[in-house]
């Protein structure tokens, strides 16, 4: 299901990211589960939640790093 608000991302993403990150999760998964609807589109036999669940981290993942805690922070530039 599409994720209306930020309020509504699992916890592994709520409790580590920061605001600006789990915006991006969001509209990075939703986006993907738009472009991914149909299984054609998908590589091998991943399910439509779970290619957008691992789009929304790559997008995550241009702007923000992991830190030693465990929580995410901005990467410098």
């Amino acid at each position: 299901m599409p994720y209306d608000r930020i309020t509504e991302l699992p916890d592994a993403v709520r409790d580590h990211l920061p605001k600006r990150a789990q915006e991006i999760y969001k509209e990075a998964f939703n986006s993907a589960r738009d472009e991914y609807k149909d299984a054609e589109d998908r590589r091998g036999d991943a399910s439509r939640e779970e290619v957008s669940h691992k789009v929304a981290w790559s997008a995550v993942k241009t702007k923000y790093e992991k830190g030693d805690s465990g929580d995410w922070r901005r990467k410098s530039d």
